[in-house]
């Protein structure tokens, strides 16, 4: 069974990893789980307690195929883990790697955004990361796949979606129809506001 784990903090942000995770363990079956620092309930931002299943501490790497860095506000609050030898092994072991919103910054930090190209909520939300990919940077509002690390803006969880399930070699028609109609509001808003 394809195992997951998404990594929240306090004042995470509810919607960015939210359609990934309902859609692998709903309709594909994965074994999702989430972690935070020292197990801790934490509260999003809209005010959802989520209890998690295990600490950050306590991530086993083996048998584990998506390592997930949902954004949020911790993550530049100065409090945030260090999730950079974590981050590091799961690559070294071929564990998908996605972050979404400032959960880029995480990846970035890492040093996993080095060498593979990249977005983020804007180039400047990494440039003090200490990163050295900004050669590498996409400068585009939907999610970026390279070398099994997915990131993308915190607008964009649909494409975060299709990237990250495409990279664990999920690609059906069906997912496809799923998210075309995730995202069908977009393109009819756009139309509709042009045309007023």
């Amino acid at each position: 069974m394809t195992r997951a784990i998404t990594i929240l903090t306090e004042n995470f942000a509810d919607w960015e990893t939210a359609l990934i995770n309902s859609t692998a363990r709903l309709y594909y079956g994965l074994y999702t789980q989430f972690a935070t620092p020292g197990g801790l309930p934490v509260t999003s931002s809209g005010g959802m307690l989520v209890t998690p299943q295990l600490a950050l501490e306590d991530i086993v790497l083996e048998d584990l195929d998506l390592l997930m860095v949902c954004g949020g506000s911790h993550w530049q609050s100065g409090k945030a883990p260090d999730l950079g030898p974590l981050l590091r092994a799961a690559r070294d072991r071929g564990v998908v790697l996605a972050g979404i919103c400032d959960g880029t910054r995480v990846l970035a930090q890492s040093g996993v955004l080095d060498t593979v190209r990249h977005t983020s909520n804007g180039a400047a939300n990494l440039m003090d990361t200490g990163y050295a990919g900004a050669a590498l940077y996409q400068d585009v509002p939907w999610a970026v796949a390279d070398q099994r690390v997915i990131t993308a803006p915190g607008t964009a969880p649909v494409s975060f979606t299709r990237e990250v399930l495409r990279a664990l070699g999920i690609d059906d028609d069906n997912l496809t129809a799923y998210l075309a109609m995730h995202g069908a509001e977009h393109g009819q808003a756009d139309r509709a506001h042009l045309a007023a």
